[in-house]
């Protein structure tokens, strides 16, 4: 069978903008919405949502989302152009030909997400959280959460206006991205609303509500058999390693700031459980580590996973807080180093998901990512800053940088070599390429391979089973009877018979007799006659094929049995009598065998006595 994926290519490959290339850029899918600036945590929190609209600021004003962004030179779009925001003359014929060229014709597409629904969040949070997130206020927060020790726990996570909403725009965006690259549709996709790594199945937890890297990547495995997951951010990526950290499906790989340091998790030992054993990557690093330092053991970890674990996708949290000079982080990462990261990952040409994260210092988050999505769009920006609204964040040198300081590295390269060689011992006994393989679907179902069912017929036989049950239910009288009708008004199922009196009576209440643990009058009468010899008329060797002396149908219907019958009688034969009678003695009627093997002697159409016993039954 040929297989329909093709080999992924994991050589690195120069970037778009290195000279000599002929490598058209990837198609990069961009997710915005514009009320995510709206919301703030309380005054003084250190996580500002607000620092997402002054990226996408910066990513506008640099011409990035134009339609032409080779147009202007060094991609900077020009201040007061007469041709923005008109109709008509050039523009129109403009926006019809980019349309007719495609997406490749753009530096990306810019989307704004659709929100998450509750039912998307509780593919992996409970259901009861989720509600909770609804429902909470700011007012009520206290007497929903028990003082504070349940779902939103301690002053990080708190309550505020409108977080269902924000958690909405969050997860939503890393679905639409996740889905865009499932369909072929992108090659990359960003959600800088994204990469809250810490919120927990039950709980939220450091500035984190709602895991949309976890939704991402559950959406991603449905296409792809492997999903990498790489986390630059200072904080150990804890919730996303807790949700796959017993599945060899997904890798989790983290280089974070360790120690004495939120949340206190990601030793070096802690590498996953039972059939995820091995899968869980964690690097811990120390204070003030500088860009060579990082890239001396990034590279070679990432590049070790890419070709043993072959993934089919890669989520990629971009946490801006491990730059130097961030309110909470200890890094002294520079612009470069930090961007470094997405450009190295970029070059394995697999599809990628990039998402937001940490990142405190307000001004130098948008500087990152504005960068980063250059990287991804293979486009080099213009150290100047083009004006934007929020200009004045960027004094005194408004220049897209950001410069080391003077902290000392922690990081000896003894150290950092310690720590490479142990990742990479718990990474060479893993299998090449583990978990499941793909496979083509084949066209037919499986009860159709087999024969059980047609083309026409439903697709699922219980479905059937369902339809049937809840049109009859329908048709009951409300006083717990059961409203028979014709054939004519039944409707049946298609390419299905009307439904019969035998179904009818089946899925009937039982009468009372019933319920109170007797026996139908039906059956009364039948084991009545069965009793006087008599054999009742819709018999096997009866003519008629139904008689008022089985309303129900009861005989009407054959069994079927793992043991053959008795040609006269019907009674059951096994293939070999225990007290050694052969089957010749049994074909002649004398004496027949019950599935337990005790021997009965018949007179006639009547039972006579049973294993040989006196006492007769009739």
């Amino acid at each position: 069978m040929s297989n329909q994926y093709p080999p992924m290519d994991i050589t690195p490959t120069p970037s778009s903008s290195d000279e000599g290339t002929s490598k058209p850029s990837r198609r990069v899918a961009y997710y915005y919405d514009q009320d995510v600036g709206n919301y703030t945590y309380y005054l003084g929190h250190p996580m500002k949502p607000h620092r997402i609209r002054m990226a996408h600021n910066l990513i506008v004003n640099y011409g990035m989302c134009d339609e032409e962004a080779g147009e202007s030179e060094d991609g900077v779009r020009k201040v007061n152009d007469g041709t923005i925001g008109l109709l008509g003359g050039g523009v129109e014929e403009k926006m019809v030909r980019n349309e007719l060229r495609g997406s490749r014709s753009k530096t990306m597409q810019v989307f704004r997400p659709r929100r998450a629904t509750k039912a998307e969040m509780t593919r992996f949070h409970t259901d009861e959280y989720i509600e909770f997130l609804e429902n909470v206020t700011p007012e009520t927060a206290d007497a929903m959460t028990g003082g504070g020790v349940r779902c939103l726990i301690g002053e990080d996570c708190p309550a505020f206006e409108g977080l269902f909403e924000f958690c909405s725009i969050s997860a939503g965006g890393s679905l639409g991205g996740a889905e865009r690259l499932n369909s072929g549709a992108a090659d990359i996709a960003i959600n800088w609303a994204g990469g809250l790594h810490h919120a927990k199945k039950t709980e939220a937890s450091g500035f984190c509500y709602v895991n949309d890297i976890v939704l991402g990547i559950l959406e991603l495995l449905r296409i792809h058999p492997r999903v990498l997951y790489i986390d630059v951010d200072v904080h150990h990526g804890d919730g996303v390693e807790e949700a796959f950290y017993s599945t060899d499906r997904v890798m989790t790989c983290s280089f974070h700031r360790f120690g004495e340091f939120f949340p206190g998790t990601g030793d070096v030992r802690d590498v996953g459980m039972k059939r995820g054993k091995g899968y869980a990557v964690n690097v811990p690093l120390r204070d003030g580590i500088t860009d060579d330092s990082f890239q001396s053991i990034f590279k070679p970890v990432i590049q070790h996973i890419m070709d043993y674990f072959r993934p089919g996708a890669v989520a990629l949290q971009m946490g801006a807080d491990s730059l130097s000079g961030d309110k909470l982080g200890g890094f002294n990462l520079t612009l470069e180093g930090h961007a470094e990261c997405a450009r190295f990952v970029k070059s394995f040409n697999v599809p990628v998901i990039m998402l937001g994260g940490g990142g405190y210092t307000t001004k130098n988050v948008a500087r990152a990512w504005t960068k980063e999505t250059a990287v991804m769009c293979g486009r080099e920006l213009s150290e100047d800053l083009p004006y934007n609204q929020y200009m004045e964040y960027y004094g005194p040198r408004y220049k897209l940088e950001v410069l080391p300081n003077n902290t000392d590295n922690h990081n000896p390269p003894e150290y950092l070599e310690k720590i490479k060689v142990q990742v990479l011992e718990n990474l060479r006994n893993l299998p090449h390429a583990p978990s499941a393989q793909m496979r083509e679907v084949p066209s037919k179902s499986l009860s159709q391979a087999l024969g059980l069912t047609k083309p026409g017929d439903l697709s699922d036989p219980e479905d059937e089973v369902d339809v049937r049950v809840n049109r009859i239910l329908a048709r009951r009288r409300l006083n717990g009877g059961y409203d028979p009708v014709s054939d004519d008004d039944d409707e049946s199922l298609p390419g299905q018979a009307a439904e019969s009196d035998d179904d009818a009576a089946a899925y009937a209440r039982p009468g009372r007799s019933r319920r109170q643990g007797g026996i139908s009058r039906a059956r009364r009468t039948i084991s009545s006659r069965l009793a006087n010899g008599k054999r009742p008329a819709n018999t096997p060797n009866g003519d008629t094929s139904a008689s008022e002396d089985d309303p129900c149908g009861v005989l009407k219907k054959k069994k079927r049995s793992f043991f053959p019958t008795h040609p006269a009688t019907g009674s059951l034969l096994p293939k070999l009598a225990p007290n050694g009678l052969m089957r010749k003695r049994l074909a002649l009627g004398s004496l027949a065998m019950t599935g337990s093997g005790v021997v009965e002697q018949w007179n006639g159409d009547v039972l006579a006595s049973r294993a040989g016993s006196p006492m007769s039954i009739v």
